[in-house]
């Protein structure tokens, strides 16, 4: 009824609106005579076409349908999810979706075709993150899955067209006056401009374009309609808050308090540790044109979620507490969390359960069907490889890369582009090292202390690292070491024996000292760069 109310108001609002300015146009022709009827009355004429526009605009707008795949197989081809999915439903007393689509997110949610204003029912969807099911046990998916039946049950699906279309109207209503206003100044300014450039023309001087006040009338009106946006968008989410709470109710009930609790604090540690994924390791390779075998660029994440366990735990035990915004759509996870686990125990705590991604007859398959559905062309195009191949080779694009500026640098100084090269030039005159330091760019402290001795403690690292970087591209281009894999770190060097790294700290130390040595350097590169 809110909702009703609500969406009423948009359309008394027009009413009331274009009643007042034919009032005000009724009285300047009562009252008032002359041209500055025609003045007062063609605008708000103009203001008209904006509001009634805006009150027709009756269809609902289509939402894009998040990317992902629409399992369309039967109970027999995917019987474990489906059983699930309609056992809640059962449980919550809804009928089950129609279809189910799985997503790339750590997210699932409800959708409805319903039609007549929310009367009459229409097609269900579920969607499903796959990311999700990979970081929890079917118990607390079950949870996730009751609390979308819940919005079923309590007919929240049926009111979000009406909601949708009451938001996209005043979007439009308010984006159209501010059109017109910007379109009134911008229409003006070149009038200006151009009788400006008559008077240039003619030898006289311009004058200054000036739209004071124009397009007043249309910001005004587009004020107004942003004020009852704000009362209406404060409203219908403040409601959509209050129903997150009601369905998670409904997961309670059916997965029990423990569960839906430990569900939600999952929510928080798996939404991280997506993005961090995706950023880190699924993506790693994309600038070296590699992407991990079809199923693992989404797959991969079983990989990281058992290796950093641990992070994860502490990122659970501390869900989500920002302040609420009335325009926000759910409440805090934590106060979510809260309500939960404040309810009296039903003896449902400890229940084993299997992987939720075991509900699915093939994980990988949908996990590579997945990836079909939500990468683009470009990226499906890219060469495959093994996550160990992948880190060494996009690794070793990326340490060559990084090691251009370093060669410029060289060659300006005219130490030549390469390890060799450089050592070669540092034997010949010591001081090119700090001249090539000078070619980088340098922080205000650096940039402040430039001078004698201190300028030099300055460079120093500065040459050592370059020197590392120039070391990692010929050792890794000869084979002899070789990026790592870890799920647990970020992607280490492999050295070739167990006494190398400490070997190269000396090499480089010794390269870089006030009387430089670099013949240590130059027998460990020659050892190794052939292997």
């Amino acid at each position: 009824m809110r909702v009703l109310v609500l969406l009423a108001g948009f359309y008394l609002l027009g009413v009331f609106l274009l009643a007042a300015l034919a009032g005000a146009d009724y009285a300047v022709f009562t009252y008032l005579h002359g041209p500055i009827v025609y003045k007062i009355v063609i605008p708000s004429l103009v203001i008209v076409i904006p509001i009634v526009r805006g009150m027709f605009m009756l269809r609902t707008p289509k939402e894009d349908a998040p990317a992902g795949i629409t399992v369309t197989v039967t109970a027999a081809q995917e019987p474990a999810l489906w059983e699930a999915v309609r056992d809640v439903a059962r449980q919550v007393g809804t009928r089950a979706p129609d279809e189910i689509v799985l997503i790339e997110k750590v997210n699932a949610a409800v959708s409805e075709e319903s039609s007549l204003m929310g009367l009459r029912p229409g097609t269900r969807r579920l969607y499903l993150g796959l990311p999700l099911m990979m970081g929890m046990d079917e118990m607390q998916l079950r949870a996730v899955l009751a609390h979308e039946m819940g919005h079923y049950a309590n007919f929240d699906t049926r009111l979000t067209p009406l909601i949708a279309r009451g938001r996209a109207q005043l979007i439009r209503t308010v984006a159209h006056f501010h059109e017109r206003s910007a379109q009134k100044i911008a229409n003006e300014r070149a009038r200006q401009d151009k009788h400006a450039a008559k008077r240039i023309a003619k030898g006289r001087r311009a004058t200054k374009v000036d739209t004071p006040g124009l397009g007043a009338a249309y910001r005004g009106m587009a004020t107004v309609y942003t004020a009852y946006g704000n009362f209406f968008m404060r409203t219908t989410l403040a409601a959509a808050c209050r129903q997150e709470l009601a369905a998670d109710l409904a997961a309670v009930r059916v997965a029990g308090r423990d569960a839906t609790a430990s569900a939600l604090r999952e929510l928080n540690a798996l939404d991280s540790a997506l993005d961090f994924y995706m950023s880190s390791y699924a993506t790693l390779g994309v600038g070296a044109g590699l992407l991990p075998r079809p199923g693992q660029v989404f797959g991969g994440l079983r990989n990281l979620l058992d290796a950093r366990a641990q992070d994860l735990e502490k990122l659970s035990r501390e869900p989500s507490t920002e302040p609420a915004s009335p325009y926000d759509s759910h409440p805090p996870l934590a106060e979510r969390v809260a309500r939960i686990e404040a309810l009296p125990d039903d003896g449902r705590a400890g229940q084993a359960a299997r992987p939720a991604l075991e509900l699915l007859a093939d994980a990988n398959a949908a996990l590579t069907a997945l990836e079909q559905a939500v990468l683009t062309p470009q990226a499906l195009a890219l060469k495959r490889v093994d996550w160990e191949d992948l880190v060494h080779e996009s690794m070793t694009v990326y340490a060559d890369q990084g090691a251009q500026e370093i060669r410029e640098a060289c060659t300006a100084e005219g130490a030549g582009p390469g390890l060799v090269a450089l050592l070669d030039a540092i034997d010949a005159d010591p001081a090119v090292r700090w001249r090539i330091a000078d070619r980088f760019p340098k922080s205000p402290e650096q940039a402040a202390a430039a001078t004698g001795d201190t300028a030099r403690e300055f460079a120093r690292p500065v040459v050592r690292r370059a020197l590392n970087q120039l070391v990692t591209v010929e050792l890794t281009a000869g084979g002899a070491v070789r990026w790592q894999l870890s799920w647990s770190h970020p992607a280490a060097l492999r050295y070739p024996t167990d006494g190398f790294e400490n070997l190269l700290e000396a090499a480089l130390d010794a390269t870089v000292a006030d009387q430089p040595d670099t013949e240590p350097l130059r027998k460990l590169v020659r050892a190794h760069a052939s292997v």
